[in-house]
């Protein structure tokens, strides 16, 4: 059976690859926790640099609904809590963190994609957060704190898909490379970011950390658990889309 995340561990460089390749790297319930217990097993052994990647045509694709009818709506609600974990085991790591991305780059892996303090995209790169359609608030605050208020506002009320060169404008990107650079871009963070001891470098992610940690988890439990979010979801699975 192949394994849904692929793990590195090298000179203190933890790699992450997202590896439902025919799924475009969806998040189902057992990925996620497969992505959490690996990030929490990183920042306990004190690793240098996470990175976070998706094998084969795209990085992620958001929230696998493929199997929500087998699920009751305190499934689905605990497994966007267990999202929104995963989201804040990264922001709170004391190690740099860089995203490679490419193909589409859908809702809960934006998500992923905006929680990192390194975030690159390949051209080409096709980026979609349509969480409100099903009125859930997943990732926002982070989203808007990257983007600016007004342009996240916009983002998210109209739920248009923008590409790799609009995410480099509005930084949501820091830089457009094509993959066969991204082993030398690890390279190059790892080397940029050890310019500062741990403690520096701890003190450093602590003051610019909001602090708002237990306000993002609370939004997202009242939007998640407002009746019908089972229902909604199915809606917007009736548009065609299967992840989100």
């Amino acid at each position: 059976m192949i394994d849904s995340l692929e793990v590195e561990a090298r000179d203190g460089t933890w790699t992450f690859t997202l590896n439902r390749p025919d799924k475009l790297n969806a998040l189902n319930a057992a990925l996620v926790e497969r992505v959490l217990n690996a990030v929490e097993q990183a920042n306990a052994q004190k690793a240098r640099l996470l990175v976070f990647r998706g094998a084969g045509k795209s990085f992620c694709a958001g929230f696998d609904l493929s199997e929500i009818d087998a699920q009751s709506e305190g499934d689905l609600v605990l497994r966007f809590i267990r999202i929104e974990m995963l989201l804040q085991a990264i922001a709170k790591s004391s190690a740099p963190t860089l995203a490679l991305v490419h193909g589409k780059v859908f809702g809960a892996g934006v998500d992923l994609f905006s929680v990192c303090r390194h975030r690159i995209a390949a051209p080409g790169s096709v980026f979609r957060m349509p969480g409100l359609k099903f009125g859930l608030v997943l990732g926002t605050r982070r989203f808007a704190s990257v983007v600016g208020a007004e342009k996240a506002r916009q983002i998210l009320e109209e739920t248009n898909a923008f590409t790799a060169e609009e995410a480099l404008e509005m930084h949501l990107a820091h830089k457009l490379t094509s993959p066969d650079e991204w082993e030398w871009i690890t390279a190059s963070v790892r080397e940029k970011t050890q310019a500062l001891d741990d403690v520096a470098r701890d003190d450093l992610y602590r003051v610019l950390s909001s602090g708002q940690s237990e306000t993002d988890l609370s939004n997202l439990v009242r939007s998640a658990a407002r009746p019908g979010l089972k229902e909604r979801l199915r809606s917007y699975l009736r548009t065609g889309s299967r992840a989100a």
